[in-house]
């Protein structure tokens, strides 16, 4: 019998496969990835969008665990891949909060005065970085926020993506050229 102990030790790749005979097991999973996969969401989204995109992420997960390449003991790339196609439905959410933040320099629905997670509303103070944003076309900016927001390596962006590690790089590059050329030194970190 394993302990409670034993499987919150456990690999993804691990977890994901006893789920598949004991689902429950499936919720280690979410504990371990759902706060910064939300961080990430709403950064992207906006907190009215994130909480629903997270649930998606992680029941399409669930739905899929049987395919999941076991290989790889770190599931981040995969729940990160899998955002990445909700928040792509999402495309006009996402644009519309960059559009928000551009008229007002805040986040719509945003309390003022109410604290703040470390940095999750950068966007609603930064301007020149949504507007930034929003001039990347929708695979660049994939790739870049991936990189920048998610803190995935280049390999990890592209199991995330299913793209060569090569398209990640020159994506990556592209997009970086396109916000030095649109932001002032330093704005954009």
């Amino acid at each position: 019998m394993t302990t409670t102990r034993e499987v919150v030790a456990a690999d993804d790749a691990t977890l994901i496969e006893r789920s598949l005979h004991e689902p429950e097991v499936f919720a280690v999973l979410f504990d371990r990835h759902a706060p910064l996969l939300h961080r990430y969401v709403t950064r992207r989204l906006g907190p009215s969008d994130a909480e629903d995109v997270v649930a998606d992420t992680f029941l399409a997960a669930f739905q899929n665990r049987g395919d999941y390449d076991r290989g790889r003991p770190d599931a981040r790339p995969w729940l990160y891949g899998i955002a990445s196609n909700m928040i792509g439905k999402r495309r006009r959410a996402e644009t519309s909060l960059y559009r928000a933040y551009l008229r007002s320099g805040m986040h719509p629905g945003e309390i003022p005065g109410a604290q703040v997670e470390d940095g999750v509303n950068t966007l609603a103070v930064n301007r020149p970085l949504a507007r930034a944003l929003l001039r990347l076309n929708r695979a660049d900016r994939d790739v870049l926020l991936l990189v920048a927001w998610a803190g995935l390596s280049y390999q990890e962006v592209a199991d995330a993506l299913a793209i060569p590690p090569g398209t990640v790089a020159s994506r990556l590059n592209r997009a970086r050229n396109q916000m030095r050329q649109d932001l002032p030194e330093g704005d954009w970190q």
